[in-house]
């Protein structure tokens, strides 16, 4: 009766049986607990179908640039309105900002007061400046944080200045 293409997604709490099987633990998930909260985009393929993208989240970070790759009006207003039908907080990060010209800049600016005007609270931001990273990292302390966006707009480039240890590919 599931109406997921995937049943279990990122956040999600289990009920796990492990048992041990040469150096590592494996298991058995016996059942998924409720969720406060999940986020959907409609299966491709399967029209019927959602595909949870995760869940048990406390807020949502997208990731904007106005070139390399342009982020449109349209796209942010379609994942802030998915975000509010799930009850999923939305922290609008406007990133690259050391690579915009003065004209951008104002650019971001007018799109920045048409967003907080809306009460969603926005950042500037550079990936390689440590004050913009620790701004994120004191906005993401205690809470289960999703990043969104297109692909190009700097979401490894973010986490790696977060956390270098993970070392994920950009």
């Amino acid at each position: 009766g599931i109406k997921h293409t995937n049943p279990i997604a990122v956040g999600d709490h289990v009920k796990f049986s492990p048992y041990e099987e040469s150096e590592s633990i494996k298991g058995t998930i016996e059942e998924i607990l409720p969720r406060d909260n999940y986020i959907v985009r409609r299966s491709v393929n399967l029209s019927k179908q959602t595909h949870i993208i995760a869940s048990n989240i406390d807020q949502a970070l997208l990731l904007i640039t106005l070139n390399n790759p342009p982020t449109f009006f349209a796209f942010i207003d379609r994942f802030l309105l998915t975000a509010q039908a799930y009850e999923i907080p939305v922290v609008l990060v406007f990133n690259k900002m050391d690579s915009y010209s003065e004209e951008e800049k104002a650019e971001v600016a007018y799109m920045r007061s048409i967003y907080e005007a809306l009460d969603y609270p926005c950042y500037e931001i550079s990936c390689f400046e440590p004050k913009d990273v620790a701004r994120i990292n004191r906005l993401m302390k205690e809470k289960v944080s999703m990043f969104s966006g297109h692909s190009g707009v700097g979401k490894s480039t973010l986490i790696n200045a977060l956390s270098p240890d993970l070392n994920l590919r950009t």
